[in-house]
């Protein structure tokens, strides 16, 4: 923005100082290239947040399986069978990978 000091027109009325964009539309529109490449940065990176995402999410649990621990299990059994019903749902319930859900607990 620039200050434009007041004048005189030829009509012999007076124009306040004010204040005045500086440039013009044409110069404006040479911008438009920066501009469309900001939005195909921004799209990208966009893109590839949301792919790392999923590629996290399958790593992990699905929202979808309920949290169970051995602590929620009287036996060995119920667990086991609670193990073998969806393994990958629930893969905490062994802690040491050798199929054999919550050792710890009873085996009734």
């Amino acid at each position: 923005m620039a200050y434009r000091k007041g004048y005189f027109k030829k009509d012999g009325t007076y124009v306040q100082p004010h204040f005045t964009k500086t440039r013009s539309k044409s110069y404006s529109g040479k911008n438009n290239g920066c501009l469309l490449l900001i939005l195909i940065t921004m799209t990208l990176g966009f893109a590839i947040s949301c792919s790392d995402s999923s590629d996290s999410s399958s790593n992990s649990p699905s929202s979808n399986c309920p949290t169970k621990t051995c602590g929620d299990f009287k036996t060995q059994g119920q667990a086991q069978a609670t193990y073998d019903s969806n393994r990958s749902c629930y893969k905490n319930l062994d802690a040491d990978n050798d199929g054999t859900a919550c050792e710890t607990l009873p085996k009734k």
